[in-house]
């Protein structure tokens, strides 16, 4: 496989070259208007081209293109994204690395919710809560990031609720599929000169392919803007997510070989997980009002005051946990430009965020679905706040420079209620750390943009990770931390319907926080040496036949996103056994995800993925693996256009190969319950209405 990878890597370069250097321009009348991809990740909106980092766009116009009922699909497009469902709802996100630290949900990952943070003090991130067809657009900065979002070494995630160049509409639709699939969504945006008001409510049900393995969703989100002055604006946003989900566990080989949809089975000492109900409940609920103002002529203030409400309850083999979590925070930054000149553009970022998350965690027996006598109940106040300074240039309209440092703090206090009932809290405060940043990118040509950057990454532990299942507040856990080193290029063709991204970069990471399981299967973490993750990503796009109205393939788009992984384990040392050179648990060594977009006369259109993903080391031994799969997925739509109203109608299938896989496996699993088996050929339809 190394040999097509070099090959692919190769006629991607080559092909680009050529492409953007030859490719001739069709007619005015016949070219649709390409939009220049922008982010605004790094505080004010830039063309991605010339960004120094390594940071992936999903537009509204490619989410449309995936399944709308997970995230995980779409976020599997980009190259160095590692996103698993091992169960409707039960989602896992990595950014080049491992989930050691994550035997669900989301960590060492910052998400913010349109400029309010999604993760909270404690390090939790409900990305399941969201409903994805309510995302209008996606930004993913990936590696050490922490210099102007705080302590992280993974990477952030930054969620678009709204295009803010959209004007009033209002569109609703409805899918259904295999295995009681149900989704339904509607959205309602109403502009006028100086307001925006707009709403997303949906509903969804999936049964699921295994036992016990229902999942449903209600979610409401709203947000308000009025534009107060010429360049301020102040926005409100607010949304609710009802979200349960039951968790089949995992299953050994031999299990999933004999019947893939069952759930968990009892064993001699422990239920099942039908015994046990096994389940989890999340009722979430955040909102925040953002005030963006142009105070002077160059100073400009961005000012997020947010806040959130959890109530998470989950039913385990061992024990009923359940969470009440409430979080408040503020996050700030002035924006300070110089007069441009014709050599020189410079701009000053500083800001602060804070944020204060109180936890009331109680954990009780699990009698078959309901709570039985007390275990255990703590109270855990954490709290989290950083400053950051940025400054870019921009030199000779080529050379682009960035700094940037960030000083963070963190702290958390514990006071256990039942059964000691302390009085007081005993404290837990970690040394002021420093996050620096420094980037470069050079155009030597108007079309090839190289970059560099190198980042400094630091993680502390959650609260789930100092509080684990075994109940016991860790005080001695640690932060990881690392440094990142990273160098590539981006080649375009003049309006950027082709896009050549490619970058490798070198991230060592000390004091690894690693997740370890006692037999009962409790869970506690400990530091266990370190990592070394050298990795390739490669990104291409382009439009092979440009968009026209005269043919009969009205435009064939492809896509293709690399991801070479070569992360191992660096003085690795857990329970008495070194695995120091082994491959990094749970990270595929090759991932290549391509696509093809063809538009075809009368509105029709055909989209098909395909996603190559090599074998997974499911323990730090590296002794059982799980092998390599081919994934194919295929969309066909119609669109029509009746006067103002637009009618689309689609279906589609995803593991059209039928592959027997698992979307996210149980690592370092006692009794060797490795496995939960994903669904085989499925299918899938809808009908969506615009105005």
């Amino acid at each position: 496989m190394n040999k097509f990878y070099l090959g692919l890597l190769s006629l991607s370069i080559i092909t680009g070259s050529a492409i953007a250097q030859n490719k001739t321009q069709p007619k005015a009348d016949t070219l649709k208007q390409l939009k220049m991809v922008t982010v605004k990740g790094y505080l004010t909106e830039q063309p991605v081209l010339s960004v120094p980092a390594s940071v992936s766009v999903l537009s509204a116009a490619q989410l449309k293109l995936q399944p709308d009922n997970s995230f995980i699909t779409a976020l599997n497009t980009v190259p160095g994204i590692r996103a698993e469902e091992r169960s409707p709802g039960s989602y896992r996100l990595s950014i080049r690395g491992s989930l050691l630290r994550s035997p669900f949900g989301v960590r060492d990952v910052k998400v913010y919710f349109d400029e309010i943070p999604l993760t909270d003090a404690g390090g939790n991130t409900y990305l399941n809560a969201l409903d994805i067809g309510n995302i209008r657009h996606i930004e993913i900065l990936k590696g050490p990031d922490g210099s102007l979002f705080g302590a992280n070494s993974g990477g952030v995630v930054l969620l678009s609720p709204v295009n803010r160049l959209d004007s009033s509409y209002l569109s609703a639709g409805v899918n259904g599929g295999s295995y009681g699939l149900f989704h339904q969504k509607v959205s309602l945006q109403n502009s006028s000169k100086n307001y925006r008001f707009n709403f997303n409510q949906s509903y969804q049900n999936y049964d699921g392919y295994r036992q016990n393995s229902r999942m449903h969703r209600n979610y409401l989100q709203a947000g308000d803007a009025w534009q107060y002055a010429k360049n301020s604006e102040l926005r409100a946003t607010v949304l609710y997510s009802d979200l349960g989900y039951q968790t089949p566990g995992g299953l050994t080989l031999a299990q999933a070989e004999t019947d893939p949809r069952s759930a968990r089975l009892p064993t001699k000492t422990l239920p099942g997980a039908i015994d046990q109900k096994i389940r989890i409940n999340t009722k979430l609920l955040l909102g925040g009002i953002t005030n963006d103002a142009k105070i002077a002529d160059g100073v400009r203030n961005v000012l997020t005051v947010f806040g959130n409400h959890v109530d998470f309850a989950n039913p385990f083999i061992t024990n009923y946990e359940q969470r009440d979590e409430n979080t408040y925070g503020l996050r700030t930054y002035f924006q300070f430009e110089g007069k441009q000149s014709a050599n020189f553009d410079g701009k000053l970022n500083i800001g602060l965020e804070w944020q204060q998350t109180n936890s009331l965690i109680s954990n009780y027996d699990n009698n078959k679905g309901d709570k039985g006598n007390v275990q255990k109940i703590d109270k855990i106040n954490t709290n989290q706040h950083f400053f950051f300074a940025r400054y870019a240039a921009d030199i000779y309209k080529r050379l682009h420079a960035e700094a940037a440092l960030s000083l963070n703090y963190y702290h958390y206090k514990f006071r256990n209620t039942a059964p000691l009932n302390e009085a007081d809290f005993t404290n837990r405060d970690f040394t002021p750390q420093l996050m620096p940043r420094f980037a470069l990118s050079y155009q030597l040509t108007n079309d090839f943009i190289w970059r560099a950057s190198v980042s400094r990454g630091y993680s502390t532990p959650t609260t789930a990770e100092v509080r684990p299942t075994d109940n016991i507040v860790n005080t001695g856990l640690q932060a990881q931390f690392g440094w990142n080193y990273e160098t590539g290029f981006r080649l375009r063709n003049k309006d950027e319907s082709m896009l050549l991204d490619a970058s490798v970069f070198y991230y060592r990471i000390n004091n690894a926080i690693v997740r370890q399981l006692n037999p009962n299967e409790t869970e506690y973490y400990v530091n266990a040496g370190g990592t070394k993750q050298p990795g390739f990503e490669l990104a291409f796009t382009d439009w092979l036949i440009r968009q026209n109205n005269t043919h009969f393939i009205r435009g064939l788009q492809f896509n293709t996103s690399l991801s070479i992984s070569r992360f191992n384990f660096r003085d690795y040392n857990v329970a008495g056994n070194n695995y120091s050179g082994n491959k990094l648990t749970g990270v595929p060594r090759e991932v290549v995800v391509s696509s093809l977009q063809v538009l075809l006369p009368q509105g029709l259109s055909v989209f098909v993925q395909h996603n190559y993903t090599s074998k997974i080391p499911l323990n730090d031994a590296n002794t059982v693996y799980v092998g390599k799969y081919h994934l194919l997925q295929a969309k066909a739509s119609w669109q029509h256009q009746l006067g103002k109203t637009r009618l689309e109608i689609y279906a589609g299938a995803d593991n059209l190969l039928n592959e027997k896989y698992s979307l996210g496996n149980d690592l370092n699993a006692i009794g060797n319950r490795y496995y939960n088996p994903a669904a085989p050929r499925s299918y899938y339809a809808g009908l969506g209405i615009s105005l």
